[in-house]
């Protein structure tokens, strides 16, 4: 049992600083395309994408009901 919670603390541990170098990763670029003027152009391209991947989840977290995922072959699209 304690080799067990040790490999859950272990992939925790790597779950955690993946998110943070993924976290870093972000924002030197973002103060990268700040300082050379072109967030504005990104954000510009970036935002039709952002708001459709917005719809999508909201779509998608819509069609469960307790917890239950409908596929789209059982909604018949």
């Amino acid at each position: 049992m304690e080799t067990y919670l040790n490999l859950m603390l272990i992939r925790f541990g790597l779950v955690v600083a993946g998110l943070v170098v993924l976290a870093l990763l972000v924002f030197a670029i973002a103060l990268t395309l700040r300082r050379r003027g072109k967030l504005d152009e990104v954000r510009r391209h970036a935002d039709p994408v952002v708001r459709a991947g917005l719809r999508a989840a909201a779509r998608r977290l819509e069609g469960r009901t307790h917890g239950a995922v409908r596929s789209r072959w059982q909604d018949g699209r």
